[in-house]
């Protein structure tokens, strides 16, 4: 167990490394349902933003973490698309192994996938975004997963 909470950890420290910002919105920390998740975005440059994802349920526990390229949509301000890639690290429970067999496997490892909408609101201090987060399972029980994704409130800040 101490392995695994050393490699979380681990996963957390390397992915938000050297973060130098020089975008407005600087900063964002919310919540996203589907499965429902804490998620903090920090950006890098004014197009490029880490996330992190902490998402909890019935079956466990999963961290994700994506880099996210922005690309505004022109004639309309505040909102971009954005499309980015990752990675994932799950601690799964006995009823989801129950559920999901052949798979003794405690965590699980992939990579992410994600598509989709950001939303700056005007003269306030919130983003939505809506999108579409593909996955692949590629230690523990092998699977892809395309049910994930879906819509994030943040509050900004600098």
């Amino acid at each position: 167990m101490k392995k695994l909470l050393f490699t979380a950890l681990l996963f957390v420290a390397v992915f938000y490394a050297g973060a130098q910002t020089t975008k407005p919105i600087l900063q964002s920390i919310g919540v996203k349902v589907y499965p429902g998740a804490i998620t903090y975005k920090q950006y890098k440059t004014e197009t490029l933003a880490k996330e992190l994802l902490a998402y909890f349920n019935d079956d466990g526990f999963r961290l994700t973490g994506l880099y996210e390229k922005h690309m505004p949509i022109t004639n309309a301000e505040g909102l971009e698309w954005y499309v980015g890639g990752g990675g994932h690290f799950g601690l799964w429970n006995s009823s989801w192994r129950l559920r999901n067999p052949p798979s003794t496997a405690v965590f699980a490892i992939g990579v992410d996938g994600v598509i989709g909408l950001d939303y700056k609101i005007p003269n306030a201090p919130l983003a939505i975004s809506f999108d579409w987060q593909p996955s692949f399972n590629l230690v523990g029980h092998t699977y892809f997963e395309g049910g994930w994704g879906g819509l994030a409130v943040r509050y900004t800040f600098k």
